[in-house]
Parts: C-alpha cells; structure tokens; sequence
C-alpha cells in the first residue's frame, strides 16, 4: 500500500476531492491511504499558536519552526521511509516524471504552508521542496492536491486502462497528448478528422504524433526530440 500523509492547518480541505472520483476509488481499494495531520495539534502553547511575526520586520506571519518540525517527526514516526515533501513558491516545479517518482516510493508526506510561508530552518527537516509554478496560493492544500491526484493516478491499478498513464500529456519528453475525438463523425459542421476514420493504424499513429509535436510547439513546451 502507498502511504500519503499530509501535514496542514486545514484537514478538512481535503474531504471533498479524496471522497469523489479516482482518489476515492484508491482508497476503497486499498492502493492508498491518506490520513491528514493537523499541525496545530503540536503547538505548546495554550493558544496553539503556530505562526508568528518575522524578524526584520515586514508583512505577514510565517509558520513556526517547532510545531511543523514537531508535526514532519511525527509524520516519519508512522512511515520511517516516507518522503517529505514541502509545497512552496521556492520549490522546484513539479512535473508528471517527479510524480511517477514518487510512485517508485513507499510513500509521501506533504506539508502545506500559509500566511508569508514558513521559517527558513524548517527546511533542514524536509526532504525536498516543490513548487506547481510560477504563483502564489493561499496556502499549500490546492497544491498538496494536485501533487497527490497525479501520483495516485500513476499507481498500479488505479486506472481502468493502464495505458491511460503511459500516453497522458507529458508523459514523453514534456510532449502534450495528441487530440482527441469521439462520438458524433460530425458536430456543428465540424468533422473528425479522415485518417482517424480510416482503420489505418499506422497512419492513425504517424498523425498523432505529428499533431502532438504540432501542439507542443504551438503551446511553448519544452520538448527536446520534436525538431529533429
């Protein structure tokens, strides 16, 4: 089983998306399971304060060091092979090979920030830092999602179709999928294109991957095989 813990000040968050769709299906089955920490629970304090003002001066609160530190032991506690993983703007982008890296791992723990971010020293406690792109959230939970819905996706069994994975968009070398098409031939006055009807698999397969070349070029992603 592919263990997923998930460190934040918002559990509930994370009901809806987990209850519907692939993820429930996942868990029903026993591929995974999601158990959400809250990191408040490891403040000291009587108030459970879990944020503070930074030093130097500026806007905003960041996370404190003691209870997010407190909640990542905790978390390697239950699962001593888990990969901690901190969602923030600094991070690396994330793409769908870092996903199914994570697959080839026992399990993954995420760890949401809010307000300004987190206490730089926390850092030294995680065991790598990821970031979806170029903006910023109102915390980490949107992006722990979509961090997770793409690795549970990869698990062996998850989709109906194996292959479904294994031709996804950025599957190979960052290329987009190829276009799709289904029922009706026709729609609006615009038709399926000939060659997907023609039962020509060769041809069908020679199309598809001009058009994802095409679309990968016309929509900026990086690829490195398309010009050759």
């Amino acid at each position: 089983m592919f263990h997923a813990q998930i460190l934040t000040l918002f559990p509930e968050f994370f009901a809806s998306p987990l209850s519907c769709s692939i993820p429930k299906r996942a868990i029903s089955s026993g591929i995974v399971d999601v158990e959400c920490i809250q990191i408040r629970e490891f403040a000291t304090d009587k108030h459970s304060k879990v944020d503070d003002t930074p030093y130097g001066g500026g806007p905003g609160m960041l996370m404190k060091p003691g209870p997010v530190v407190a909640s990542i032991r905790a978390a390697r506690e239950k699962h001593p092979d888990t990969h901690v993983v901190m969602l923030t703007p600094s991070g690396s982008r994330f793409t769908q090979a870092k996903a199914l890296e994570y697959t080839e791992k026992p399990g993954i723990t995420l760890l949401c920030g809010r307000y300004e971010g987190f206490d730089e020293r926390i850092c030294d406690y995680v065991d790598e830092e990821i970031s979806l792109g170029d903006y910023v959230l109102s915390g980490g939970e949107p992006a722990a999602m979509c961090v997770l819905d793409s690795v549970i996706r990869l698990l062996p069994e998850v989709l109906g179709s194996p292959e479904s994975a294994v031709l996804d968009s950025f599957s190979e070398e960052g290329i987009l999928d190829w276009p799709h098409y289904t029922r009706p031939e026709e729609f609006e006055g615009k038709r399926v294109p000939d060659v997907l009807l023609s039962g020509n698999h060769s041809k069908i397969e020679k199309w598809r991957k001009e058009q994802a070349e095409l679309r990968s070029k016309q929509r900026h992603v990086k690829y490195s095989d398309c010009d050759d």
